[in-house]
């Protein structure tokens, strides 16, 4: 029998306490993108117990329960009222044609798509795009700082994780004056969200021989590739030693 659900998140709370006494002592600071590996590490140790104990089974219920077409349309939803945030960080960067394109997009999907639920812009060969502030502010040439490992928001640069506070404050689903309707379409989007990833659970456990490592290093890699469009250039190149 399992111990009750506040026993586990306490045990969580231990150990990932003790986590951040040992490893703050004994984390040897190899990689100079991670200074903080020990703070980090106990910050994932805590969204892991957070994760196992409440959230993923959670996404896993949504996952058996939903119809497959539910959680398409749930995903495209969300997905169009993102697109109007790409389109104005598109804006930002310069890219006038994709930020045109993204407008497309959401006219489109907003009507002939019912609100969103059907994707009929990319049907009709406008290209989705995703960009938020923090690959904006790459764009920008702000170097990427210090990793951090952050509970509940998962991994972020110093630069992404104030992107990820301009993201949130503009973000349309946030800013929903109805609080209980608000909390509801945060609670679906980041349910939907995590049931995504559960598809990547197994590789990542499979492949990992430090899951902490392996996840970082997955996600400084993504956010290089996103920042320069899936093209960024050598790592060994002077001019861009800071990203």
């Amino acid at each position: 029998m399992k111990p009750p659900f506040s026993r586990r998140l306490v045990a969580c709370a231990c150990a990932a306490t003790m986590l951040a006494v040992s490893g703050c002592a004994t984390v040897d600071h190899r990689d100079p993108a991670d200074p903080f590996e020990g703070f980090n590490r106990a910050m994932f140790a805590v969204n892991e117990g957070l994760d196992t104990v409440a959230i993923k089974p959670v996404a896993k219920g949504y996952d058996a329960v939903a119809p497959l077409p539910v959680k398409v349309a749930v995903g495209n939803f969300f997905g169009n009222i993102w697109d109007s945030w790409t389109a104005i960080n598109n804006l930002l960067q310069g890219k006038g044609g994709d930020a045109l394109s993204d407008v497309g997009r959401v006219l489109i999907n907003s009507t002939v798509g019912i609100g969103g639920a059907f994707d009929v812009a990319s049907e009709m060969g406008l290209t989705k795009h995703s960009e938020e502030f923090g690959q904006t502010l790459g764009k920008w040439g702000v170097p990427d700082g210090p990793y951090f490992y952050w509970p509940f928001i998962g991994p972020r640069t110093t630069r992404d994780t104030f992107g990820w506070l301009v993201d949130t404050y503009y973000d349309p689903v946030w800013r929903v004056d109805n609080v209980p309707l608000r909390n509801s379409l945060v609670a679906v989007r980041y349910t939907d969200l995590r049931a995504s990833f559960l598809p990547a659970d197994k590789i990542i456990e499979e492949a990992a021989f430090d899951k902490y490592s392996y996840i970082r290093d997955a996600y400084l890699q993504n956010r290089r590739s996103a920042i320069f469009d899936g093209n960024p250039p050598s790592l060994f190149t002077e001019d861009n030693y800071d990203y």
